[in-house]
């Protein structure tokens, strides 16, 4: 079997002749069968000896290797070190590789390749400081957790299981029939019951002064009032159900005063207090009323959920609306309308109309809420007409429940104030499917008034608790903040004398338009996958996250010794894309001046991947390289420095099929070489040469293993063959360099 060497060996150990490197023992492969294809290519010199350095000065070559493969210093190292200019690590310098499940930083890998290189003669280019991939997200993860509540043994704490606020409250509940000129009812926002004499039998006279109360059995209950009578009296209070009630006496007095009683009541089931007063003759009077408990000490928040409640957004997601005409639709934001010249929600009515729910406003929560669920409903309201509003219990808006959702208010033409905490009970929740809040507001139809009804800073809570309490977003804002700014302030100490070029921004364009503003969104959790990534900018703001970046980047490479310009670039793929008409490089530059919009953040460069295919299919090759022209001009009219930062290059045949390196043909091999030169031509012709960075061939080799596998398994992604012999696209990336 003949055997010959490989040609990179002598130019590699005569170009490393003023470095101070291991020697390179010479090595032997197995000739190919069809070496004479191939002889030309011993004519090539090492691949940087091709950059005009006259016309590009600060063009820069570059090649990927994994830290430990260019460390090793073997074979591969030698062919880095000799055809290119500056070293990326494929992963060494990612957050996952340095950060460990508790927050501990290890650089040894990044100190030992940024040296290995600085001692070769070559720069490095960090990839990458922010990104959302190959994070550790068991440690970021563990620093937004619910944090844990110590509470003291024997602890309690007051739970309020109902309030009734009668000058807010319009409904009625129950009562017996009374004496002649008995009454009881709402006055002035005020509870009023009468009674012209006593009579005999003291429970003939009884009302329901509070109902829907979820009763536990055996558990004492508070019940407070503010009340007073015409005359000092006494008359029973009842708790519970009509299947059993607990009673006792509460006394009154003549002023306005706070009386508390306790009930301990025997049976489960939503209930109510009960007023029974045929004892007394005369007027007893309430402003409002609460029930309460005990209980062992639970931390316990309230969570909104809704969003825009106060109006200053355009979402209306929970709110919807019966416009004129009896559709509905989002509700109506006006600027002005709202309380001290806010915006608000505004629901019109036409008047007249055949029933009170003609014109609808409902509060929507996407959660669906079950018997047992306290909420807290609150919003100022007002009409141009006064006028009562019903408030009925719904699925999804106009999925009626119930006719009473505890929430009726009356409105008069000054702003007023609505708050209530309510117990979901499975009256309103029957198939745990109650969502909404809905107000009938053509109440007096046919007569209802033609009016206008504002809205404004409501409130539609859950009352969570348990022993943990979650971070609000300020407080997981503040402790992410805090480990970005570790992470940059390490790796600038360990690599700031010696890294001067970064990717600070690592893939930021997601490829989707969400807000079809025309422009491709950020990744976040929303349009990504929050299980496998990590997306800093949901929790340090889409602007605050890359301005945060860049601006630590700079502080911590002045302060650990950085000398040469510090160069930020964003870093992303699919930029040359066709399909889309560059959209997404589109996107990037539109992000990159809302970014720069501050007039303190300076982004120098535009780095783009380019995992490209060569395709067998001439129409959609011609597409492809159209769009790699328009790329090139795009990011050229920026004014930025233009990288290309992951060269690398596959096959597809005429079928579409990706084509692995063991059924390559030698056209198809010759087609690929066409294309590198195309690429690296094109780069020349349309970058200005102050803008030129530099290209980084990202695979320096084909890869191994299996189509699909690894990074490009399989496929004949390298400028060298596996037995590290010269490719044609070795001769291609050449001839482009020599195009400059």
């Amino acid at each position: 079997m003949k055997y010959y060497r490989i040609l990179f060996l002598a130019a590699a150990l005569t170009g490393l002749s003023s470095c101070a490197i291991d020697p390179v023992k010479e090595f032997e492969v197995e000739k190919p069968k069809d070496i004479a294809q191939y002889e030309y290519l011993n004519g090539y010199d090492v691949l940087k000896s091709y950059v005009d350095r006259t016309a590009s000065p600060d063009f820069k070559l570059g090649a990927a290797l994994t830290a430990s493969e260019f460390t090793a210093k073997g074979q591969v190292y030698a062919l880095a070190v000799s055809n290119f200019d500056e070293m990326t690590a494929g992963n060494a310098m990612k957050y996952a590789s340095v950060v460990g499940d508790k927050g501990d930083m290890s650089f040894d890998a990044v100190r030992d390749f940024v040296n290995t290189a600085a001692e070769s003669g070559m720069t490095v280019y960090g990839h990458t400081l922010a990104w959302h991939s190959q994070q550790n997200n068991k440690y970021l993860n563990s620093l937004i957790a619910d944090k844990e509540i110590e509470i003291e043994e024997g602890a309690t704490q007051t739970v309020v299981d109902a309030e009734f606020d009668y000058s807010t409250f319009t409904g009625w509940y129950y009562w017996g029939a009374g004496p002649d000129g008995s009454s009881r009812g709402i006055v002035d926002g005020v509870f009023q019951s009468y009674n012209p004499e006593v009579i005999p039998n003291f429970w003939e006279f009884q009302y329901h002064v509070a109902d829907g109360i979820p009763w536990v059995a055996g558990r004492t209950y508070d019940i407070t009032m503010m009340i007073r009578a015409s005359e000092e009296t006494s008359f029973t209070l009842a708790a519970g159900t009509w299947s059993g009630q607990a009673g006792g006496d509460v006394k009154v007095g003549t002023e306005w005063q706070e009386v508390k009683v306790s009930r301990t009541v025997s049976v489960d089931g939503n209930g109510f207090v009960m007023f029974q007063s045929g004892n007394f003759a005369g007027t007893i009077e309430m402003q409002w009323l609460k029930v309460s408990h005990e209980e062992a000490l639970a931390v316990s928040w309230w969570t909104d959920l809704i969003a825009n409640g106060d109006a200053e957004g355009d979402d209306c997601t929970n709110f919807v609306s019966t416009h004129i005409g009896a559709t509905n639709g989002p509700a109506d934001i006006v600027e002005g309308a709202g309380v001290d010249g806010t915006r608000a929600f505004v629901v019109s009515s036409a008047g007249g109309g055949v029933n009170s729910w003609d014109t609808q406003f409902f509060v929507y929560t996407e959660r669906k809420l079950v018997d047992g669920d306290k909420i807290k409903l609150a919003f100022d309201y007002r009409a141009d007409v006064d006028n009562n509003a019903e408030s009925q219990a719904h699925g999804t808006p106009g999925g009626y429940i119930h006719w009473d959702a505890g929430a009726a208010v009356s409105f008069t033409t000054e702003w007023k104030h609505f708050e209530k905490t309510i117990v979901v009970n499975s009256t309103i929740s029957p198939s745990d499917n109650f969502q909404t809040f809905a107000w009938n507001l053509d109440v007096g139809a046919p007569e209802a008034p033609v009016n206008k009804y504002y809205f404004d800073n409501i409130t539609f809570a859950i009352e969570e608790s348990g022993n943990t309490i979650p971070l609000t977003p300020a407080e997981k804002k503040e402790v992410l903040t805090a480990a970005m700014d570790t992470w940059i302030k390490g790796m600038m100490e360990a690599t700031a004398t010696k890294v001067s070029a970064w990717d600070a921004v690592n893939e930021p364009i997601s490829g989707r338009d969400g807000d079809g503003d025309g422009f491709y969104d950020l990744w976040s959790a929303d349009n990504g996958d929050a299980s496998s990534n990590f997306y800093w900018q949901d929790y340090l703001g889409d602007e605050e996250y890359v301005r945060f970046v860049v601006a630590k980047a700079r502080e911590y490479y002045a302060e650990f010794g950085g000398t040469e310009p510090l160069k930020l670039f964003i870093n992303d793929y699919n930029l040359e894309s066709d399909w889309d008409q560059n959209k997404k490089l589109k996107s990037l530059i539109h992000w990159i001046g809302v970014w720069e919009s501050d007039g303190v953040t300076q982004i120098d460069g535009i780095a783009t991947q380019m995992h490209v295919s060569c395709y067998e299919n001439p129409q959609t090759q011609a597409s492809k390289k159209a769009a790699v022209v328009e790329m090139f001009k795009l990011m050229a009219k920026t004014g930025k420095l233009v990288k290309i930062s992951e060269l690398d290059m596959g096959y597809v045949d005429a079928n579409g099929n990706t084509v692995p390196t063991t059924s390559m043909t030698e056209a198809q091999h010759q087609a690929m070489a066409e294309y590198y030169e195309f690429i690296v031509s094109e780069y020349f012709k349309n970058v200005p040469a102050a803008q030129r960075y530099g290209i980084t061939q990202w695979c320096l080799t084909d890869a191994s293993g299996e189509l699909g596998t690894g990074w490009r398994g399989g496929e004949p992604v390298g400028l060298w063959d596996q037995n590290y012999n010269r490719k044609h696209t070795y001769a291609g990336f050449v001839e482009g360099l020599r195009a400059e």
